[in-house]
């Protein structure tokens, strides 16, 4: 959706549920896979997408258009959605692991299924163990990095959702990917 239908659409928003509704389903799997991104975990992402949308339902007649994506407004939200939920609970342990293996029927492919199963338990080891080590980064560089290489953003999108210089966007992804290198070295089992 471009700037201009979209500044009509949220414009219409204000008064006009069905509007938000477009705006709702353009941007929840967006908003959705960028708290799921943050949190690792499905069930505190529905909710936090879902507080998400009901402050941006509640607050959209004082939104003000300044030619940037409604995303970027959405994205903001989340992100300060995100930090409340680590504030309130610094406990939360938002990794949960949930793999499923199937039954194996087939005697024949014992082999296969088990060597299938050890490289998806593998993967999912070191997603988690990357979420892990995300969640252990200020919040300022897990934003950056998540907009950057789970939501592919370019850097003026997160410039636009964190309300930063390009230059301070860039510095604190350097940074950040400094230290969630140095996490993952120290967390790593070899």
């Amino acid at each position: 959706m471009d700037l201009e239908s979209e500044k009509e659409l949220v414009f219409r928003a204000k008064t006009d549920a069905d509007a938000f509704g477009l705006l709702y389903d353009e941007y929840y799997p967006k908003v959705f896979g960028y708290v799921l991104n943050r949190t690792a975990s499905i069930e505190t992402a529905k909710d936090i997408t879902s507080e998400v949308f009901l402050k941006a339902l509640r607050t959209i007649k004082r939104f003000q258009w300044r030619n940037i994506s409604f995303s970027a407004y959405l994205y903001r939200i989340a992100g300060n959605e995100i930090k409340n939920v680590y504030n309130r609970n610094k406990q939360l342990n938002l990794i949960k692991q949930d793999i499923i293996i199937s039954e194996i029927i087939n005697d024949v492919s014992v082999n296969a299924e088990i060597a299938r199963l050890e490289a998806d338990i593998q993967k999912h080891e070191d997603f988690l163990l990357l979420h892990k080590c995300i969640v252990k980064l200020p919040g300022i560089y897990q934003e950056v990095i998540v907009l950057k290489y789970f939501e592919k953003k370019s850097p003026g999108e997160i410039c636009a959702i964190l309300g930063k210089r390009e230059g301070t966007v860039k510095s604190l992804l350097h940074r950040g990917l400094k230290k969630l290198k140095k996490l993952m070295e120290d967390n790593a089992t070899f």
